[in-house]
């Protein structure tokens, strides 16, 4: 694992008026006789295509799982954040070219209604769903609703965005 390379991502966290951000559930990827997942809440993520920026592919990763369009940038990292996937999921996932994610986080603020967000056909259903169900949540708790190992990373993000938090 150690001489792979990191795939490059893009990390949204999209807050409310009130500071509050945007969590999904990952839809369940799992066969009926395995439990779910302890920390299936994240934030929308995705991959950067070749020749796009990686403000250009926050916006069109967050319309392809939120189906959001009306979001204003308030921020970006200053860095990227890395995390390695554990040995079993870096072979199922991207077949076992990746050793982990290294990712830009952006701070955007939501400027539409509730109404707007579909996780069932985002993008009006151009993309497949990733999440199962969403809802607001304060930004001192992601750490903890996220997978063990990303949650590094989620303090990071928390930490560069705290300024924007409300609740």
């Amino acid at each position: 694992m150690d001489a792979l390379t990191y795939r490059p991502c893009v990390g949204i966290m999209l807050l409310n008026a009130e500071g509050l951000v945007f969590v999904g559930r990952r839809k369940a990827r799992r066969g009926p006789d395995v439990h779910p997942l302890e920390h299936e809440w994240q934030m929308p993520q995705g991959g950067i295509d070749e020749g796009e920026t990686p403000y250009k592919a926050a916006m069109r990763e967050l319309r392809e799982e939120t189906n959001v369009r009306n979001a204003d940038l308030l921020g970006e990292a200053p860095n990227w954040l890395s995390y390695d996937l554990p040995t079993d999921v870096g072979r199922k996932n991207w077949r076992g070219r990746f050793r982990g994610q290294t990712q830009k986080w952006f701070a955007l603020r939501f400027t539409g209604k509730d109404s707007e967000i579909d996780i069932d056909t985002p993008d009006n259903g151009k993309h497949r769903a990733e999440f199962d169900a969403w809802r607001w949540e304060r930004m001192d708790r992601l750490p903890e609703l996220i997978v063990p190992f990303k949650r590094q990373v989620y303090v990071q993000v928390c930490s560069h965005f705290a300024h924007l938090a409300g609740g």
